[in-house]
């Protein structure tokens, strides 16, 4: 009957930066560190327990042994993933495949992601979509290298979101932060580098082009996101995306000022990261204490809660076929 707090796993990136220390606090590692995996049930790189009796488990054997906790699911593995970005360069342009591709190819799960912008520096752009009308069109370009031609730039700023279904070729750009959520996958194909060379190996890192003109959605469609804003006693709740647009994940980002009592309501369990503020969550025995930065999930279990504070929140459940 409590939540499950979480605290982070680190990796380093190229493109990495500091800022995930100095604007959440967080004890990273030294050098380019690029993301914090703040809710991740994945493999080796899961976040780890660190309240209750599950204490210094990793959420994927808490997923793998405790399925009661999470409404007992479907799905083996923990669906969802939720990470920081911080750009402090250009990420690679890439694509990602979708579940029968990645299962197929990658025996991996496919990997549809969105962003939510913390930050934008001015005149920030991401890189999302592209101009080709056929596939033929498409491999010719990146073929012949007519980046400028193919990319389409978007320009960003703190606030905005993106869903982006695998298939979509993106990239963040220098000067970014967002907030993360994606399936549970670590399946990219980097389709252009801006012929970078890797501190560490002295050489361009690898390319995947072939499997990126294969999974690459041609031609690229911008999806149809409606933003629906409710008003809930003192949250507002903005609805990002959810099924059927979005197959494996419901998304909310949650604007308080005051109280929420609310619960699960249909979802068997969420997952909850506090972005900017503070506040607090009451449960029907405990209250405990959130920050911006913090992460947890609300178990099957706990039916009913209460958010209380100044603060806001992404908020996520899986998809109805998770």
């Amino acid at each position: 009957m409590e939540p499950i707090f979480l605290t982070p796993y680190f990796r380093s990136k190229i493109w990495g930066g500091r800022k995930l220390e100095t604007i959440f606090n967080y004890d990273i590692p030294d050098g380019k560190v690029g993301e914090a995996w703040v809710i991740s049930g994945y493999k080796d790189d899961a976040s780890t327990a660190t309240n209750g009796e599950l204490k210094g488990k990793s959420l994927r054997s808490i997923y793998q042994e405790n399925p009661e906790l999470f409404g007992n699911p479907k799905s083996k593995e923990f669906p969802l993933l939720v990470k920081f970005l911080d750009a402090n360069d250009d990420l690679s342009v890439q694509v990602h495949p979708d579940d029968d591709y990645a299962e197929k190819v990658e025996n991996d799960r496919g990997k549809t992601e969105s962003w939510y912008v913390l930050q934008a520096d001015p005149g920030s752009y991401l890189i999302y979509g592209h101009t080709a009308k056929t596939r033929a069109e498409l491999a010719d370009m990146i073929n012949k290298g007519q980046w400028d031609k193919l990319l389409r730039k978007v320009p960003v700023k703190a606030g905005n979101f993106f869903y982006v279904p695998a298939g979509t070729i993106h990239a963040l750009t220098k000067g970014i932060m967002v907030i993360e959520t994606q399936q549970s996958s670590d399946v990219t194909y980097r389709l252009y580098d801006y012929d970078r060379i890797d501190d560490k190996t002295g050489q361009k890192r690898d390319l995947h082009t072939e499997k990126s003109i294969d999974v690459t959605t041609v031609p690229h469609v911008d999806p149809k996101l409606n933003g629906k804003i409710e008003q809930d006693q003192d949250a507002q709740i903005t609805t990002l995306v959810a099924p059927p647009v979005s197959p494996h994940f419901y998304l909310w980002q949650i604007d308080l000022n005051g109280e929420w009592r609310t619960g699960l309501n249909e979802h068997p369990y969420l997952l909850v990261t506090v972005i900017d503020g503070f506040g607090q969550l009451e449960t029907e025995s405990d209250s405990y204490q959130l920050k911006k930065g913090t992460n947890l999930i609300i178990p099957n279990q706990m039916k009913k809660f209460t958010f209380t504070g100044k603060m806001k929140m992404v908020i996520s459940a899986p998809g109805n076929d998770e």
